[in-house]
């Protein structure tokens, strides 16, 4: 045996297909590349190879998300080959501060510095918060779970356009996900205007149209069982979807 065959041998190998985009493609400087990873490689490990080649990427880790396969996993997720593995920035493009999803209480007053400017007269606050029933059945618990690149992309969409419609400043949506108990915030939707009608306006609009356009799904958990809730998606962003 060679000892270019011995240390293959010794240190076995596996193809897989990497993935930057946004800021960390810029940051490689490329999109795509097949990489050659050791057959005990870790989404973090794969990460750490090419933090140690391109070191403009270690500054974006604290805010990178890795998906495998089309889904999203731990950087302690172990790979296999053949697989497809992305790093992904945030997606709202700068924003992605007051529109966001996350598996942490939501911190409403946080939200409300965070929009708040001394021009403004009004903030708005929406809270959605998990009741102990469902038409007088006791419920346990709620779970959210969505596709998350899009319902981001979605609720930032939402975001510019409530910006563009309404006399408001700003606009922060921040959506739960993962298990809620009673009494918890699974969504927190905070507009700030100089009067206070256009704050109305743009809140209103903005929890109905979340409901009804942006992939987020509930299951509600009782004693003897558990469902998901669902309801209908707004026709607007199909007929849109179309064009």
């Amino acid at each position: 045996m060679s000892g270019i065959a011995r240390l293959l041998h010794l240190a076995p190998s596996m193809q897989v297909h990497v993935l930057f985009f946004g800021q960390l493609k810029d940051a490689t400087g490329f999109a795509a590349h097949d990489f050659e990873a050791s057959e005990a490689a870790s989404l973090g490990s794969i990460w750490d190879d090419f933090a140690a080649r391109f070191p403009r990427l270690e500054a974006h880790r604290p805010h990178v998300r890795a998906a495998r396969n089309h889904e999203f996993a731990a950087f302690e997720t172990r790979v296999e080959p053949g697989d497809e593995i992305a790093f992904l920035p945030p997606v709202s493009g700068g924003s992605d501060v007051l529109v966001s999803l996350t598996r942490d209480p939501i911190d409403a007053r946080a939200l409300v510095r965070l929009v708040q400017r001394p021009t403004d007269g009004a903030v708005a606050t929406f809270e959605g918060v998990v009741r102990d029933n469902t038409k007088g059945q006791p419920t346990g618990f709620l779970e959210y779970e969505c596709y998350e690149p899009m319902a981001l992309r979605l609720m930032e969409d939402l975001r510019r356009d409530l910006l563009g419609k309404h006399a408001i400043g700003e606009v922060a949506i921040v959506h739960r996900l993962g298990k809620l108990a009673i009494g918890e915030a699974s969504v927190v939707i905070v507009v700030a205007a100089p009067h206070r009608q256009a704050a109305f306006d743009a809140c209103s609009e903005a929890i109905n149209r979340l409901k009804s356009s942006v992939p987020i799904w509930k299951k509600e958990h009782f004693e003897g069982g558990e469902i998901w809730v669902e309801g209908d998606w707004d026709l607007k962003v199909e007929d849109a979807a179309k064009r």
